[in-house]
């Protein structure tokens, strides 16, 4: 496995050192899509995101993050001190940001990669969001502005960049629960 490791990275250097030894300008194809626009319904911004998502290296693989803004629709709880309880009142949107630093895994020669990423998400208000039993377990205030989320999905993102689309598990957390959720998105990367 050393050696396997030492040759990659011999190549890596040798190719490094060959590439800045050419005078022509052609396009990198191992570059192409390391950046990303994304529309994504679930995952990290809950309901609806658009995103952009880069890598922080040339190349399409790879350590990265992503930054976006969306929305979610939840319920405006607020604690009725003289009724000593929750009270529902109307339903309101809030626009969400969330943050992700994510890891791509795959090979430079197949569109077919995994990512795994971790991050937060605020939200513009403080809200019940996807906390069902806050009434029937106590009287603490389980409304959030911050969330902490995760992402396990299957991207499939062409070599050349173009149409790309992911798919995947994305629990998202905040204060004493955690909730399981999923995430599709299509985007463009380039």
């Amino acid at each position: 496995m050393r050696k396997q490791m030492l040759v990659i990275l011999l190549l890596v250097i040798i190719s490094d050192f060959s590439k800045a030894q050419n005078k022509k300008t052609a396009p990198d194809k191992a570059t192409a899509g390391r950046y990303s626009f994304i529309a994504e319904g679930g995952g990290a911004g809950i309901a609806f995101s658009a995103n952009f998502d880069t890598r922080f290296k040339n190349s399409r693989l790879g350590l990265g993050g992503r930054l976006g803004v969306g929305f979610v629709s939840a319920w405006a709880d607020y604690y009725d001190p003289v009724l000593m309880m929750w009270t529902e009142d109307d339903q309101e949107s809030a626009i969400t940001f969330p943050v992700q630093l994510n890891y791509v895994f795959g090979k430079n020669n197949s569109p077919h990669t995994f990512e795994a990423g971790a991050g937060c998400t605020y939200v513009s208000k403080k809200l019940n969001i996807m906390n069902f039993a806050s009434y029937y377990n106590s009287n603490s205030d389980r409304r959030t502005q911050f969330f902490g989320t995760f992402a396990f999905m299957y991207r499939r993102q062409p070599l050349n960049g173009g149409f790309s689309w992911r798919a995947g598990f994305t629990p998202i957390f905040a204060k004493d629960y955690i909730q399981p959720f999923g995430s599709l998105s299509v985007g463009y990367n380039f």
